[in-house]
């Protein structure tokens, strides 16, 4: 998102933040309804312009909003819905998109009230990585043919009673509702998402054997130092790392590994 859009989706969250900070506000319900209104306005083209609409006033469209959810969402979900019509957007699908973000933040508020977050980040860095290595599963999970209703189950035979049910939540909402997106980068951005919840940024390990608890440690101390915030280690194995490890912070990539020194003395040999 740029300019007005990004400003307004920052607004949204810090109302967000202050409602669930409220003991009185069931996140995992208030997320389930904030999926509710992104499925309509991802339908309903016409409405979310006219609630995006700049020539009409921030209090008409959330008097609109007001009346046409107000009996179905709770007051909670329509004062988030209002707030954010308030604001303005720069395209209509930038609600939208702000909308499902807020959704899953509350899902991930949830957990993280429960001390569930740490689970469920790891979980969603596994589960990415399943989907990246079966063809199959892949192909399942986002054909066209297949129902939402089957998509569903398949995720309730993988994830149900394995996984935190927050986990669950987020990645059959993704699954059955892309938007689209494909379903890799889908899975990023809840990550990032989960990891923002605790001022964290993440940083992908690839090892050749798994790191040791003392390991991990001192890198993330490490890489906390370095980039000026605490840091979640998504930990990977690639018996092809031959040694060393390679650290990815988003689209900064950190190579120390001997398979990639390999690399770069043939490269300086060859020229």
């Amino acid at each position: 998102m740029h300019g007005a859009s990004r400003e307004a989706l920052a607004a949204a969250r810090e109302r967000l933040d202050a409602l669930t900070d409220s003991t009185s506000v069931d996140a995992g319900s208030l997320a389930d309804e904030l999926a509710a209104v992104t499925a309509l306005l991802h339908r309903e083209v016409s409405l979310r312009r006219v609630l995006t609409d700049p020539a009409q006033s921030g209090e008409a469209k959330a008097e609109l909003a007001q009346r046409l959810l107000g009996t179905q969402v709770s007051g909670t979900a329509v004062d988030v819905v209002a707030g954010m019509v308030r604001s303005r957007w720069s395209q209509s699908r930038d609600l939208v998109d702000a909308l499902e973000e807020l959704a899953n933040i509350a899902d991930l508020t949830a957990a993280q009230k429960r001390s569930r977050l740490d689970n469920v980040e790891d979980e969603l860095f596994r589960f990415g990585r399943i989907v990246s290595s079966s063809t199959e599963l892949r192909a399942a999970l986002t054909s066209r043919s297949a129902t939402t209703a089957a998509k569903s189950e398949l995720l309730r035979g993988l994830l149900g009673g394995r996984a935190e049910r927050t986990t669950e939540r987020l990645v059959t909402r993704l699954v059955t509702a892309p938007r689209g997106r494909s379903l890799e980068s889908g899975l990023e951005s809840l990550s990032k998402l989960a990891a923002d919840r605790r001022d964290r940024m993440v940083a992908v390990v690839t090892s050749a054997v798994p790191l040791s608890d003392t390991q991990k440690q001192r890198l993330g101390a490490a890489l906390a130092k370095v980039y000026g915030r605490p840091m979640h280690l998504n930990l990977d194995v690639d018996p092809e790392v031959l040694g060393g490890i390679r650290v990815q912070v988003g689209d900064e990539v950190i190579n120390g590994s001997v398979a990639d020194r390999l690399e770069d003395a043939g490269r300086r040999l060859a020229s």
